[in-house]
């Protein structure tokens, strides 16, 4: 399904040609409206006229959230806050938050690559749309929402939280499509269960589940406990929110809109841009963004460029799903590891629930890891040679994935933190052991 074939089987010239003209003026807009990138071209000796080809966008310097951050409240905005008719900002937990400004043509923008979005997940006029994305200053909720109001569907703005209520809702209204992230699918599926209500028996059809990192055997396991197939999608507040990438009915790698968001992937130490196929830095620039255009904004996330040709009809470049971020990875005992990796081996073996929780601590100067993993019902009431047997499979798998050696502890089913958003899955103790 298309909300807009014409544009999304663009012909890959007639795409480049829309991208540089849009390129020139978002460069252009930045560097006379926002001081901040004003001074950082004149830094790097770099001027808005001097984009001439897409493969310029390289002499221009990258943006960081700490570019953002110092710029805090407004500085990065591009219109007058009498044109800023929405607001939202990031959760600021490493820092100040990043604040985002929208104008109207933004919002409207917004809606159009979120229509998109839905549309590829199946979602038309005659379905039923539970957002349990927050809402508020997240942009999650919103995101979907104008979407899902730009396609004609029903909307049911949930927000996260309230999850027998959720439950209740899907039973009773007949929700066709849940938007929320995958994490928290996985808990509306358990407690649907102790409400004494099949999941599968609901009527989603299909769901957006993004705003944190899952893998492939997740996606199996949420498809399975709902009978819905389960769609990959992706974006961030810096840059318009969710939004930026979906998955097609081939799920193989994310669209990014490309005459909306220009995509380059770069080697996170040296900033050079690695060839398609190869995995490295996400970095995102705005074409179409009034408020608050972005240039070359480094994401931290990891993943890489696909160019072949998809099934599906779209001529739009793909990302594989996000693998890691460059600030999450996990380094113990030189090792580089990402928790991913860690919940790929936990999915592969059967008698766990995918709860789990990552610890590190540095006990006597060397760095150790433990996974608390949650057991099923069945294994919990299991005798104490199966459970162990368990842990030792659990923590062989764990070694052959990621190379390297941890602890495994199994816990009681449903004794973990559950999120109704982002899940926290690293508990890092090591700087109280410093």
């Amino acid at each position: 399904m298309f909300w807009d074939k014409d544009i999304e089987c663009i012909d890959e010239e007639k795409l480049r040609e829309i991208q540089l003209e849009r390129l020139k003026t978002t460069i252009k807009r930045a560097y006379e409206k926002i001081p901040y990138y004003r001074k950082k071209f004149d830094e790097a000796q770099v001027s808005p006229d001097d984009i001439k080809k897409l493969e310029d966008i390289r002499k221009i310097p990258f943006t960081s959230k700490a570019d953002l951050r110092e710029v805090y409240p407004f500085g990065m905005f591009a219109s007058p806050l009498s044109e800023i008719v929405e607001i939202h900002m990031s959760s600021g937990t490493t820092g100040r938050p990043i604040v985002a400004g929208y104008t109207l043509s933004d919002i409207e923008i917004w809606g159009e690559v979120m229509a998109r979005c839905l549309t590829m997940a199946g979602t038309t006029k005659n379905d039923i749309v539970q957002v349990a994305y927050g809402y508020g200053l997240f942009t999650g909720g919103f995101g979907v929402h104008y979407g899902a109001r730009k396609i004609g569907a029903m909307i049911v703005p949930a927000s996260a939280g309230n999850t027998r209520r959720q439950i209740e809702i899907m039973r009773d209204f007949g929700t066709t499509i849940l938007a929320c992230t995958p994490s928290y699918a996985l808990y509306m599926a358990e407690v649907a269960q102790e409400m004494g209500i099949e999941p599968a028996t609901l009527k989603l059809k299909a769901g957006c589940f993004g705003a944190e990192m899952w893998t492939e055997a997740m996606r199996t396991e949420i498809e399975k406990r709902f009978n819905l197939n389960a769609y990959n999608i992706y974006g961030l507040t810096e840059i318009i929110g969710p939004g930026v990438a979906h998955e097609c009915s081939e799920k193989k790698g994310l669209h990014v809109f490309e005459d909306h968001f220009f995509v380059e992937v770069i080697d996170p130490d040296t900033g050079d841009p690695v060839s398609d196929g190869q995995r490295g830095e996400l970095v995102l620039t705005t074409l179409t963004r009034e408020g608050m255009p972005m240039l070359r904004f480094r994401t931290r996330d990891i993943t890489s460029i696909i160019r072949d040709k998809c099934a599906c009809g779209r001529t739009f470049a793909r990302i594989e799903r996000i693998r890691g971020r460059t600030d999450d990875m996990i380094k113990v005992r030189g090792v580089m590891i990402f928790p991913y990796q860690i919940e790929k081996a936990i999915l592969e073996v059967q008698g766990v629930e995918p709860h789990y929780q990552i610890i590190i601590t540095r006990p006597q100067h060397l760095d150790e890891i433990e996974v608390m993993v949650e057991m099923s019902k069945e294994t919990f009431s299991d005798e104490v040679k199966h459970i162990e047997n368990l842990r030792r499979k659990l923590e062989k798998r764990i070694e052959d994935i990621t190379g390297i050696r941890v602890k495994v502890t199994l816990v009681e089913p449903k004794s973990l933190p559950r999120s109704e958003g982002k899940a926290k899955r690293i508990v890092d103790k090591r700087s109280l052991h410093d």
